[in-house]
This record gives structure tokens, sequence and C-alpha cells, in this order.
């Protein structure tokens, strides 16, 4: 009974928080509804016994993708009015696409009414392990060179913002490490012998 309500009660504030997204008029308001339906969502892989994936949605997309957008959304100077009042003729095809997905949902959702057994069977077969070691155990056994392919990506993708934010430009003055390291006290301090009545 109480796994039952905190799911309705996590359910219904991850559907309200996800409505207010869209129709929240600031974008700040947006994204801060954003991280709250990412901390709802997470409630409820936990409810799931998903206890990996709530900690990865809490940890990279409300610690780093969500605070990232409300990084950028508060830097930038943007007439988020002006880009919204051309939005209504995108109308049809965004009902469309939401039409698609509620029916994969329900044929998703179908699978449990029509072959419970399947899936009882199915649940008792698998062995006692938790989630975070049987996806850490097909992660590094099964996919492991897919996982490094990822890494080199996301490698590669890290290199090329910090090439494209350290290119050189006319008028900015750089830091120069080297020479910092090898200034000694005379150069750094310059010794003049001022006459009385000469001084500024």
């Amino acid at each position: 009974m109480l796994q039952a309500l905190a799911f309705y009660f996590f359910s219904a504030i991850l559907v309200a928080s996800a409505l207010m997204v869209i129709a929240a008029r600031n974008p700040v308001h947006s994204v801060l509804f954003l991280i709250l339906s990412f901390f709802n969502a997470a409630g409820l892989f936990v409810l799931l016994g998903a206890e990996f994936l709530g900690m990865i949605l809490v940890v990279v997309y409300v610690g780093a993708v969500a605070v990232l957008f409300l990084f950028v959304v508060m830097m930038l100077d943007i007439d988020f009015a002006e880009l919204k009042r051309g939005s209504l003729q995108y109308l049809p095809f965004g009902a469309l696409i939401g039409l698609v997905l509620v029916a994969e949902l329900a044929m998703a959702g179908s699978v449990w009414v029509l072959k419970p057994a399947a899936l009882a069977a199915k649940a008792h077969a698998t062995p006692t392990v938790t989630n975070t070691e049987a996806l850490g155990l097909i992660l590094y056994t099964d996919y492991v060179y897919y996982f490094q392919i990822a890494g080199l990506v996301l490698l590669v993708a890290m290199i090329g913002a910090i090439v494209l934010t350290l290119r050189s430009r006319p008028g900015v003055r750089r830091q120069n490490i080297s020479a910092q390291n090898a200034r000694t006290a005379a150069m750094a301090v310059d010794m003049h012998d001022i006459k009385p009545g000469d001084g500024a």
C-alpha cells in the first residue's frame, strides 16, 4: 500500500512538472521544473528496483545537464517571447508525435496484460543478483568495446570543445606560465634613486 501511494505521488508530480516545463513562460522556471521532474523520475526508478538508473538520472541529468541548461538560459540574452510567437504552427506535428508515443506506451503496457504468466516465469528464472551488478556484468563483458568507443567519442568531444575555446584571438593577452616561473626578484623589482624634489 505504501509503495502504491509513493508511486502515485511521484507520478503525479512528474506529470505536473513535465507539463509546467512546456507551459511556463519564464525559461528559468522551465529548467527548474525539468530538474523537479528528473528527481521524481529517479524516485520511480528506485521504486521499480532500478536504483542504479535512478542514481545516474540524478547525478548526470540533474547534476550536469539541467544545471548546464540553467546556466545557458541565464547567461544568454534571448527574447523567448519572440521565439514562442510562432510555435502554434508546430502544434499538429507535436500532437501527432504525442499520439505515437502514447500508442507505443500502450503496446508496451499490453505485454503485462496479455502475457503475465510468461513474465512471471521469466522473473523467477533470473538469478538473484542486484540491478547494478547485472548491469556491470553485461557492460564490462559483452559490451566492453562499445563502452570504450563511447568513452573515446566523449573524449574527442571534450578535446574539440577545448580547442574551440582556446583559439587565438587578436588583442587578448594570454598567460605565459614559463615566463612567470622564470621571473626573479631582480626582474620583479626596479629600484630608482629619486633626488629630493624630483618625485612626482
